[in-house]
């Protein structure tokens, strides 16, 4: 005979133990992987101090020149990684370059002292995700690893003009007609030329569903088969080359 009560205590444990098993309970999402690529020790430190104390994020490596940060990248395939424009041996450009070539899915924003044009275009082309000044608050840069790991493109604010202003001059050029002319333009479907459209004004995922009246699931749905379809690694990339083929237009 069991003591009164030892039938319920028996079939908790049994509730308790189905339930840590039960396929679907709820699992923690695998922290973030970062890799910090900086030629300057202290900001590296301040960096890492700075994520550190996120329970999200994980400090994967980091690299004291360009050539370091591929040769880390690869050996540890970051989620995202946060590279300085200006570094010794190779510079952050080359170095973005390359880091897409080891680690493919790697999200790449660059930190930079510089708001010159030509830097940030080239990185754009390099494959970064993000283009943001050094003068931002290091308490904002977790929400910024978070935000491009989460499909995010990210730049800073005073460069967003100058950018537009890059994609009104590609429209009107003519030094790559030739070459686009000989090739077929992708075929992207009304509703992910409208996404398209609502990227370049710079809207993220949030304001686009609520623009168009869709889910946010489904706007990272579009956006993803539009950077498939263009062959490319992030959202302004895909505007730039939009305007180039005159999929877009700005007035």
């Amino acid at each position: 005979m069991f003591p009164e009560g030892g039938n319920e205590v028996s079939a908790m444990s049994d509730r308790s133990a189905t339930a840590a098993g039960r396929p679907g309970a709820a699992k923690r999402p695998d922290p973030i992987r970062v890799l910090i690529a900086d030629d300057h020790a202290l900001f590296r430190r301040g960096l890492e101090m700075v994520l550190a104390e996120e329970d999200d994020i994980d400090i994967v490596g980091q690299a004291s020149d360009g050539t370091e940060a591929v040769t880390v990248a690869g050996e540890s395939l970051p989620d995202v990684v946060l590279m300085d424009i200006r570094m010794p041996k190779i510079s952050g450009i080359e170095a973005c370059r390359a880091t897409k070539e080891v680690a493919p899915s790697a999200k790449i924003v660059m930190l930079t002292i510089s708001d010159e044009e030509e830097d940030l275009f080239e990185a754009i082309r390099a494959g970064a995700s993000g283009y943001l000044l050094k003068d931002i608050p290091l308490d904002e840069v977790a929400e910024a690893v978070r935000s491009v790991h989460g499909g995010q493109s990210l730049i800073n604010p005073s460069m967003a003009g100058k950018l537009l202003t890059e994609f009104a001059t590609l429209a009107k050029r003519d030094t790559e007609e030739e070459r686009v002319q000989h090739v077929a333009p992708p075929k992207l479907t009304d509703r992910e030329m409208e996404v398209l459209k609502l990227v370049a004004r710079g809207m993220n995922n949030r304001d686009i569903a609520k623009e168009l009246f869709i889910s946010e699931n489904t706007v990272k749905n579009h956006v993803r088969n539009i950077l498939e379809k263009l062959q490319i690694h992030s959202r302004m990339e895909a505007v730039m080359i939009a305007v180039r083929q005159k999929l877009i237009e700005f007035s």
